[in-house]
């Protein structure tokens, strides 16, 4: 997992497959995509209008599927996730949202998670790598943006990232 996790780090950036990405689309395949772990949790969705944006396709998907599939596997125990999913457009840039009604981040950590291996709980806690969200900080990066959470512990996080609204 740990070396599949560095070899997609290294890998952002390298495809030149910039493309028109409908958002709404490609969220429903993201939850497709996690359908079995949704159904295991019991995740409840709400997404809004997505936008159409310009970007590099595969590494979008990446950055979806990072922040849903997050959402849930942070989610409380005994609690089902419930996870909404906005955008708005804020002067050149597409403003989006992850919200969930997780376990939330201690402020203290909030920067931090974004960092490589940087993990809040050990791995008989929660699986995985590390990796996932440095990956968005540097998918958010090459598109010209930022990502950014607010949460509160016990009641959950709301990831928020930016990705240049411009044309092919």
């Amino acid at each position: 997992e740990l070396v599949k996790g560095l070899l997609d780090y290294s890998r952002i950036g390298r495809s030149k497959n910039i493309a028109h990405i409908n958002c709404n689309d490609l969220v429903k395949e993201v939850q497709d995509d996690l359908s079995i772990l949704i159904k295991n949790k019991n995740a409840k969705f709400s997404v809004g209008n997505l936008p159409t944006i310009v970007g590099y396709i595969g590494e979008i998907r990446l950055l979806f599927q990072n922040l849903i599939g997050n959402a849930i596997k942070f989610s409380s125990p005994n609690t089902p996730p419930y996870i909404t999913i906005n955008a708005k457009l804020d002067g050149n840039f597409w403003e989006f949202t992850v919200q969930d009604n997780g376990i939330g981040i201690a402020k203290k950590f909030q920067q931090h998670i974004f960092n490589i291996f940087s993990r809040l709980h050990n791995k008989s806690e929660y699986e995985g790598t590390g990796v996932g969200l440095a990956l968005c900080h540097k998918i958010t990066e090459m598109h010209k943006g930022k990502i950014w959470v607010i949460s509160v512990p016990g009641e959950g996080s709301t990831f928020y990232f930016t990705i240049l609204n411009r044309l092919l």
